[in-house]
């Protein structure tokens, strides 16, 4: 198995998560990657890992449908926020990758993770295929590698994710937030999103 460097291993630590606590959401930042209008109406912030079986089933099969049928006609402004969830050195790994290979690469390549994702687990060697989609989307082995070891990166992405822990409450992935409302019930079905979004759209409050 191709292992990742020592310091994604030691700054991708697992934290503990206070499940009791109820979750919030800080305001959208320029950490954020974000897709859609600005100036859609709702807002959806889902905190997801390119390592979690759940993001990645929630990706796969729902996520292509929501993001038709409201990010691409301006209904809705979808922001991803990065959680090291799963095995937390390909959580890192993989949203270092994608933020090396640029802003307008980088949902492509977080989609390319998530269907390559149980491959990864199956093969145990997460580092052949991660490399594979790096070159996919214009990175050089060498740049590659020079990504995935950047200790500013790392940091930056471990407080970004101690963040969410600490003060958003962040207890399990996916979890989405709607226009303020927080549904941390894990994946969602389009049904559930729908229902979602029109009580957003009213500012009525949705179906537990």
């Amino acid at each position: 198995m191709r292992l990742f460097p020592a310091m994604i291993l030691g700054l991708a630590a697992a934290l503990s998560l206070a499940a009791c606590t109820k979750p919030t959401a800080s305001g959208v930042t320029s950490d954020d990657m974000s897709m859609g209008s600005a100036k859609a109406p709702v807002t959806m912030i889902e905190y997801a890992s390119v390592a979690c079986p759940h993001c990645a089933a929630f990706n796969n099969t729902v996520f292509p449908a929501f993001k038709a049928k409201y990010i691409d006609t301006g209904k809705v402004r979808y922001i991803a926020r990065e959680a090291l969830t799963g095995d937390p050195s390909i959580a890192a790994a993989g949203f270092l990758t994608a933020r090396c290979a640029g802003p307008g690469k980088y949902f492509q390549v977080v989609d390319a993770i998530y269907h390559a994702q149980e491959e990864m687990y199956r093969s145990g060697d997460p580092h052949t295929s991660l490399l594979n989609i790096a070159r996919s989307a214009g990175l050089s082995d060498a740049q590659f590698e020079d990504c995935i070891k950047n200790e500013k990166s790392l940091n930056d992405l471990n407080a970004r994710w101690e963040k969410y822990v600490k003060d958003d409450h962040i207890n399990g992935t996916p979890t989405f937030v709607i226009n303020g409302r927080v549904y941390d019930k894990g994946e969602m079905s389009l049904p559930e999103l729908d229902a979602a979004v029109a009580a957003a759209q009213t500012g009525a409050k949705a179906p537990a």
